[in-house]
């Protein structure tokens, strides 16, 4: 099975936002994937890219082949970096969890002033 990392749409008509999917190359653009990777909305100025970097990585790693689209993308957000480089999957989670854990500590404090 060859996988690819492309965009599948989502949102109303003429209003479209997309998902960032793990998907058989031979599925509907969209019908079924295997793991959703991240989101991407185009309407939002500067366009919003939210993309699991542990995730992308990991399917890279795998094999799996991006669009052209989703090789930008990637290269926006530093997943397409850190798979050249040799960053593991872990290093990436972990970098997350201190990204996550600092946002929620400044949010604790803004709060509390």
């Amino acid at each position: 099975m060859a996988v690819r990392l492309r965009l599948t749409r989502t949102g109303k008509k003429k209003q479209p936002s997309y998902r960032v999917v793990a998907a058989d190359s031979r599925a509907p653009r969209d019908g079924k994937f295997i793991d959703i990777v991240g989101t991407y909305n185009p309407r939002l100025e500067p366009s919003q890219i939210l993309i699991n970097n542990a995730k992308a990585v990991h399917w890279l790693r795998q094999g799996a082949l991006p669009s052209e689209r989703v090789k930008k993308l990637l290269e926006i957000s530093g997943a397409w970096a850190a798979f050249e480089d040799g960053t593991t999957v872990e290093a990436l989670e972990a970098e997350a969890d201190a990204a996550k854990a600092a946002a929620a500590e400044a949010a604790a404090v803004e709060v509390s002033a």
